[in-house]
């Protein structure tokens, strides 16, 4: 997983990436030991957006109440749904509406296990990232959020994800 501060939102720059270990010490911003800290901050959000991008991946946006702007988590492999009493996969008929329903809902917690994936517990449903080997390319999911958040990239073989390697 790596972590770190886009240093420069507006411009055409890369955000920075720093390993735990480099990461440096910025006043004011949050650098966490692991994505569960930054994953934490989710829960008492409203998620209000669900995008289908390219039909590549998916971007949850979340209110971000501290500064403008939205809390995004990009999922680069299919999260699996769970809702109305069953779970649903992205080749399921009626995944992407199930998906959309969750909206507006509230994270109730937001957690990550190695082994387990991620989990985002909605008041109305559930996300989970816990994908197997083949279905990861290069990064599993990416949190962001406005300048002062921070942000987080979870990868196969690291952290959450560790036994993807």
């Amino acid at each position: 997983m790596t972590e770190g501060l886009d240093r420069d939102r507006g411009g055409s720059s890369p955000m920075t990436s720093y390993r735990k270990a480099d990461a440096p010490n910025v006043p004011g911003v949050p650098v966490y030991g692991g994505g569960g800290g930054l994953l934490s901050r989710l829960e008492g959000r409203r998620m209000y957006s669900v995008e289908f991008v390219l039909n590549d991946y998916v971007q949850l946006r979340f209110d971000a109440d501290e500064v403008p702007g939205p809390v995004t988590l990009n999922c680069y492999v299919w999260p699996m749904i769970e809702s109305r009493g069953r779970q649903w996969r992205e080749p399921d008929l009626g995944y992407a509406d199930t998906l959309r329903s969750l909206t507006p809902g509230i994270v109730v917690s937001a957690t990550e296990r190695t082994g387990k994936g991620i989990r985002i517990e909605l008041d109305r449903g559930a996300v989970v990232l816990d994908p197997t080997a083949d279905e990861v390319f290069v990064e599993v999911a990416e949190l962001m959020g406005p300048a002062n958040f921070g942000w987080v990239v979870w990868r196969p073989g690291e952290d959450t994800f560790e036994h993807l390697a």
